[in-house]
């Protein structure tokens, strides 16, 4: 199956991060496993848009997919070194 593009909200923040989880999980629901989340508009991300991603991520290694992170800005790359995601995630140029 091939990876799903999706893309991350300009403000990934509290205000838009249910609503992202909602949409996510209807893909698991419908067998999506296989995800690429693409951060180019992406501009800023808070502690609950982080912990979306986080539960994606869970939810993705449980059920044996994938979820690739790309074109993260420096601005939004530093906020994923600070809290170490960068370690946890595949992040592509």
């Amino acid at each position: 199956m091939a990876e799903l593009k999706i893309n991350v909200p300009e403000n990934f923040s509290v205000e838009e991060a249910d609503a992202f989880r909602q949409e996510i999980n209807g893909m698991f629901d419908g067998g999506e496993k296989q995800f690429l989340f693409d951060f180019s508009r992406c501009v800023f991300i808070d502690s609950t848009g982080l912990g979306v991603l986080v539960g994606i991520h869970k939810k993705c290694v449980k059920l044996g997919g994938t979820l690739k992170l790309k074109s993260i800005s420096s601005q939004v790359m530093r906020v994923f070194e600070l809290t170490r995601l960068d370690k946890v995630f595949d992040i592509q140029a």
